[in-house]
């Protein structure tokens, strides 16, 4: 009984509300796979995910609290483009984590020749985390590397669908025009994220895809920051 207070307390949660959940969070990763990622750059965001959800850090955070995490992946492209790349499952223990990061690495996108519907993407992203376990906090982390160019925007995506307890974070994969890259980490601030303590994180290229992303996973998995940060412009 002292313990599950103990843990309602830190997650900022009433203990009935503890006691009805089978997770801690919902944490849904959207990867860009629209026809400006060409087939490295696309390897580099499957490994690099992989990778970073490995990391001693982030496996760290993922087993810092006695409720587990569920997580699922997909990817995105064309408003008809989303395809399943980790159906959720619960991560109980470290092999959990390790069976789930190796089915990320193994994975080949569906699309290459698309562009990049993001209202599409998160109305999908919606529907996943609408069957997603009950869990305490619910995220979804849309990565891109541009900005919105076939039918409706975020805007209208988070009005037209069930965003009410979702927080949306963004990771930004940095162009190399120094404006498209301005631009696009404006149009993220202003349009993708979504929800309390919703922040983004850039990454300078796919290269530096997998720090971007130890760096935003940590943060939303270690259990005194999740649902309880301050809205931060970015990071990394």
């Amino acid at each position: 009984m002292i313990r599950a207070a103990f843990l309602a307390t830190a997650l900022g949660v009433a203990p009935a509300t503890l006691a009805a959940a089978e997770c801690r969070l919902a944490l849904l990763l959207a990867m860009d796979v629209s026809s400006s990622v060409d087939a490295v750059e696309d390897r580099l965001q499957r490994g690099g995910t992989a990778a970073a959800l490995l990391s001693d850090p982030v496996r760290r955070a993922f087993f810092a609290s006695d409720l587990p995490v569920a997580l699922a992946v997909y990817e995105w492209s064309g408003r008809y483009n989303q395809q399943m790349v980790l159906d959720w499952q619960m991560i109980d223990s470290p092999d959990d984590l390790t069976r789930a990061a190796g089915v990320v690495a193994g994975s080949q996108r569906s699309h290459n020749d698309f562009p990049t519907a993001m209202g599409y993407a998160l109305g999908f992203g919606a529907a996943v985390m609408a069957r997603a376990p009950r869990c305490l906090y619910k995220t979804i982390d849309l990565a891109g590397d541009g900005q919105n160019n076939e039918g409706f925007g975020p805007p209208l995506a988070y009005r037209s669908f069930d965003f009410d307890d979702v927080t949306v974070n963004g990771l930004v994969v940095n162009a190399a025009d120094f404006e498209a890259e301005t631009g696009l980490i404006a149009f993220y601030k202003r349009e993708v994220l979504h929800g309390p303590g919703a922040f983004l994180v850039i990454a300078n290229g796919f290269e530096d895809f997998e720090r971007a992303m130890r760096i935003k996973l940590e943060r939303e998995l270690t259990p005194p920051a999740i649902g309880s940060l301050p809205v931060v412009e970015d990071a990394g």
